[in-house]
Formats: C-alpha cells, structure tokens, sequence
C-alpha cells in the first residue's frame, strides 16, 4: 500500500473520529428529552474507531491519533519514516472534521461556539473542576491503557479478528472513566481540531493533551516491548 493511500485513509478516519465523536457531544449529549448523555458520547466514540477499523485498518492501520501512532513506533511496530505524515494526516481530518462540525452546529440558533465545542480542558473548563494535576495524571495513564490495548490485541499471539471490538470499547470505556475530568483526549488531533474553532481557553490549554498522551503512548510502546522480549532459557 502506498503512503499517500494510507495516509488518506488517516484522513477520512479521524475526520469521521472526530465529527462522530465530537458531534455526538455537540449535537447529540444534551439534546432535551433524548439527549445520548455521557454513556451516548462514551459509545459514539468508540464506535468511530471500531466502524474505521474495520473499514481502514487493512489500509493504513487505523491509527486516527498522533499518540497510537508514536506509541507503536516506540512499541517498534512503526516505522519512524511514516511518523510525521501519518500525524500531519491525523490533525488535518481532525480540522476538517471539527469543521464540518462548526457548520452543522452554528445552523442552531443560539449556538455559542465559546460554550466548549467537545474541546478538552482542566481547572476551571473541566467538566467536574478537576485540576491540571488530575487531568494530566488522567490523560497518562489512560492513554498508556489505551496503546496497551492496542498492542495487546494486535499482537500476533492474540485471537485474530477481534482486535476492532476490543480497542473500539476500550475507548468507550477510556471515556466513560474521564469525560467528567477532561472531556477525554487520549487523542492530541481530536483535541486539536475542536480547539481551533473554540478558539479561546481550548487553544491555551492544548498543550496538555499533546503531552500528556505522548508520554502515556511512548511508556505503554516501551512496556508491551519488553512483554514481547523473548526470556532467555538455560
């Protein structure tokens, strides 16, 4: 498969990661008597990664985040070569996506952009006020479970053809434990694209949810390598 072939499939799959999942937080969560609520938003996004899985993985591998992507490199299961474009794709269909999204969105009256947008935050714009500590020790530690998941479940020794469901509720899962705290990122393009249009508190706060799943990614590759090391026998 060529590059530009799995990057566009990057592309189409965190543009939809981010219009199925922002958009259900945006359009969808608080809608009066039918609203999805948190377990509806907790669902949307694993389902964009579960539905792309299965439409894309065969193709680009279905990262859709910078932080899969670095996690597997440091896991050694990526190339190095491929790491800045595969991100490059990643945070444009995030921007696109956060795009299509506005446009929706901003076709309601009263819709203030400057209410959130989906965008992620800590202290005073996190969901239950928690601070930058907890949002910082959050995005970690559930990004590291996340890129154990996938490293896991896509290990070759691992029962094949279930690797989609298994990561696709883990997200669910990831989401269900920090929406309250940070609106989950475990994501830096997710984060990304919604920022760029709330264009306020989101921006300034987005260098947490670069380095926080960074760091959780590239700890989550190093341990799953040393699982995959073979023991040595006497």
């Amino acid at each position: 498969m060529t590059l530009t072939k799995k990057l566009g499939a990057e592309f189409i799959g965190t543009f939809w990661l981010v219009l199925g999942g922002c958009g259900s937080a945006v359009l969808a969560a608080g809608f009066p008597d039918v609203g999805i609520g948190l377990l509806g938003v907790s669902l949307a996004f694993g389902l964009t990664v579960l539905t792309m899985a299965y439409a894309i993985g065969h193709i680009s591998g279905c990262h859709l985040n910078p932080a899969v992507s670095i996690g597997l490199w440091s896991g050694g299961r990526f190339s190095a070569t491929e790491l800045a474009p595969y991100i490059a794709a990643q945070v444009t269909g995030g921007i696109v996506g956060a795009a299509i999204l506005y446009v929706i969105a901003s076709g309601q009256v009263g819709f203030d952009v400057s209410a959130g947008f989906a965008s992620n935050g800590y202290a005073e714009h996190s969901p239950g006020g928690y601070s930058l500590v907890s949002a910082l020790v959050t995005e970690v530690v559930m990004t590291f479970m996340f890129l154990i998941i996938i490293l896991g479940v896509t290990d070759k020794r691992a029962p094949q053809g279930f690797a989609p469901i298994a990561i696709g509720l883990g997200l669910t899962l990831i989401h269900l434990i920090s929406i309250p705290i940070t609106n989950t990122s475990v994501n830096p393009a997710r984060s990304t694209g919604v920022a760029l249009f709330q264009g306020d508190w989101a921006v300034s706060q987005l260098w947490l949810f670069w380095l926080a799943p960074i760091v959780g990614a590239i700890l989550a590759g190093l341990v799953y390598k040393w699982f995959e090391e073979k023991e040595k026998t006497i």
